[in-house]
């Protein structure tokens, strides 16, 4: 039983990716925010600016303990980027094309999911209208 639970917490130690990894995404001259995300458990919840269309600045922050034990190794503070319709890319130090945010972070066993802010504008009272017939 105890080589067991050994056995067990060397595992879960192991494999369990480390957290809180936050990203903010600005616009390039760091006067707009268009987007934050956090890491949690291995997964990062990106979530975005749907009515951007332009360059980007990417930063990234580990916590300290992170940052102590070296859990993203070449992950730097900052990054390059382009926002297209609630589609973040990345530049790349290594690479020369930019990749997408999940392929991005999947480098670092994170796996992203993003939320793109919808542009609709939606007030009390108003109620929508049913789409109109088509002409026959």
């Amino acid at each position: 039983m105890r080589r067991f639970l050994i056995a067990l917490l060397a595992t879960l130690s192991a494999s369990a990716p480390a957290a809180a990894l936050q990203l903010i995404v600005w616009d390039r001259d760091l006067s707009t925010k268009l987007g934050d995300g956090e890491s949690s458990g291995g997964k990062v919840t990106v979530r975005l600016a749907g009515d951007y269309s332009g360059p980007v600045v990417v930063l990234f922050a580990p916590s300290d303990e992170e940052r102590a034990r070296n859990a993203f190794p070449g992950l730097k503070s900052r990054y390059v980027g382009s926002l297209v319709n609630g589609q973040l890319n990345v530049m790349s130090e290594e690479r020369s094309a930019a990749q997408s945010i999940t392929k991005f972070l999947s480098g670092y066993r994170l796996t992203a999911t993003v939320q793109v802010a919808s542009a609709a504008l939606s007030l009390p009272g108003l109620r929508k209208a049913p789409p109109p017939a088509p002409n026959r």
